[in-house]
């Protein structure tokens, strides 16, 4: 019965878009009825926390906990000098702003936010990595990043007492004091329980989307015209919704977007046959430059590109100035410059 009144309430929506009252010349653009369906595919946001069933420590406080203290630890790269915060900074929304990363080297990609990666099925570029988990473990053998080992990450835990206690809050035993496989992997979760934390706050999209599934008239102070316009442009003409689907406006898949034509000279990147993980669109105010190689400076340039350029999967949109810019406005709609993420309180494992 509730989803049949909410269906209701929704055509009611799209009843008085179309009539006469609501039809003014100033007015938003119209929504049809299958666009407005395809509108709520976008939400409710946020998702529902659901522990990863691949990682033991999930969704556990004390795991988080012990995880966010290792993300800020130099002592755990080669050298000392570098952390997994070295690029995947707090207050740049988890990424860096660099063209391509860099801790003891520069990388060959651009460092992609961790913002909401809980809901990915595939990590990487790439989508090399099929868990967060295993994810986490590649910064560390890297020579450009963490320049670690299994054996440094393992024995500064056995060593240090704050570590092997909070090792043994999360794991409920001491850490062992000869296998460095192991216990790098059980490192490796405490990091993605932390990472799955990082979730991106509600946007003016949200409350736009939200409002039309209660059935209520959008007035232009609510959510522009303009995003409106560019919603329309999103979810028809431009077809990005078919790679940026669903509440985190990713598929999660990996396309051939058109922008490994464009990387630099003697540089090349084939990523998997050409393709790359699709990004989500959530708050990429705050994650320029943009491409897997860091080639776009803007959300302009990039929508641009897709506009004159395409991609092997993607035919050039051919979209005016105008709409151009209407799907820049939307995107921004689709960001706050809230970051929710607090550092922890420091208390001590005893």
């Amino acid at each position: 019965m509730r989803a049949k009144a909410a269906v209701c309430c929704v055509l009611a929506t799209l009843a008085w878009l179309a009539s006469p009252a609501g039809a003014a010349a100033e007015d938003p653009p119209l929504f049809t009825q299958s666009e407005i369906r395809a509108i709520l595919t976008l939400g409710p946001w946020p998702e529902p926390d659901k522990p990863d069933p691949g990682n033991r420590v999930s969704g556990k406080a004390e795991a988080i906990e012990f995880g966010e203290r290792l993300f800020f630890d130099t002592r755990l790269s080669g050298s000392g000098k570098f952390a997994c915060a070295t690029c995947h900074v707090p207050e740049r929304n988890w990424t860096d702003n660099r063209v391509r990363g860099a801790a003891a080297a520069e990388v060959d990609r651009n460092t992609p936010t961790l913002m909401n990666a809980r809901l990915g099925r595939s990590f990487g570029w790439d989508g090399a990595a099929d868990s967060l988990w295993a994810q986490s473990m590649r910064p560390f053998l890297d020579a450009r990043e963490l320049n670690s080992s299994p054996h440094q990450v393992a024995d500064l835990v056995r060593k240090d007492e704050q570590l092997a206690c909070r090792y043994r809050t999360s794991f409920g035993s001491a850490p062992s004091a000869t296998d460095d496989e192991t216990l790098f992997v059980d490192i490796a979760k405490v990091l993605a329980a932390f990472v799955e934390t990082l979730g991106s706050p509600t946007t003016p999209f949200d409350r736009f989307r939200d409002a039309l599934a209660r059935g209520e008239p959008i007035r232009p102070w609510v959510y522009s015209e303009a995003a409106q316009r560019g919603l329309k442009i999103f979810i028809g003409k431009g077809t990005c919704i078919t790679c940026h689907s669903g509440p985190n406006f990713t598929d999660g898949e990996l396309h051939d977007n058109g922008f490994s034509a464009l990387a630099a000279q003697g540089r090349p990147d084939p990523g998997r046959n050409g393709k790359f993980k699709v990004p989500t669109l959530r708050h990429l105010l705050l994650t320029a430059p943009y491409g897997h190689h860091g080639q776009f400076e803007t959300i302009a340039d990039v929508v641009r590109h897709y506009s004159e350029r395409g991609g092997r999967e993607i035919q050039p949109l051919r979209l005016s100035a105008g709409e151009q810019s209407d799907l820049v406005v939307f995107l921004e709609s689709v960001s706050t410059m809230a970051n929710p993420w607090r550092p922890d309180d420091g208390w001590r494992c005893r």
